[in-house]
C-alpha cells in the first residue's frame, strides 16, 4: 500500500460515522438506506462518507437493477494492521526491556536490604 493510501485508510477511519459504517459492512453488504437508518443524519450526508470510505478502497459498490448494495473491502484494513504491527512490535520490545530493567532493580535493591 503505498503512502498516500494509507493516509486515505487512517482519514477514513478517523470519523466514527465511517468506523460505524465499516462495522455495518462487516455483516454484509448493504444499500445506502440501510446504512442510514440508525442514523440522524441525510442520505446526501451518509453518501459523502461512503464517497470518503470508497476512495479509501475500504468499500465497493455494486449494481443490482436500481440498488447500489455496499460492501467491505478487508484489504486495505489488513495493510494499516501491517503497518501497524511493526509499531506494536517496538511497544512491546520496549515493555520487555522496561520490565526487565525493572526486575534488575527490584532484585539489587532487595539484595541490599537483606542483613
Amino acid at each position: 500500500m503505498g503512502e498516500d493510501q494509507l493516509s486515505a485508510v487512517f482519514g477514513a477511519l478517523a470519523d466514527p460515522t465511517r468506523r460505524a459504517l465499516l462495522a455495518r459492512l462487516s455483516e454484509g453488504e448493504a444499500t445506502v438506506s440501510a446504512l442510514a437508518e440508525p442514523f440522524d443524519m441525510s442520505l446526501a450526508a451518509i453518501s459523502k462518507h461512503l464517497k470518503v470510505l470508497e476512495r479509501a478502497g475500504l468499500i465497493s459498490r455494486g449494481r443490482d437493477a436500481q440498488w447500489r448494495p455496499c460492501s467491505l473491502e478487508a484489504g486495505p484494513l489488513a495493510e494499516a494492521s501491517a503497518w501497524l504491527g511493526d509499531y506494536r512490535r517496538f511497544w512491546e520490545s520496549s515493555f520487555d526491556r522496561l520490565e526487565q530493567h525493572i526486575n534488575r532493580i527490584t532484585a539489587s535493591g532487595s539484595r541490599e536490604e537483606e542483613p
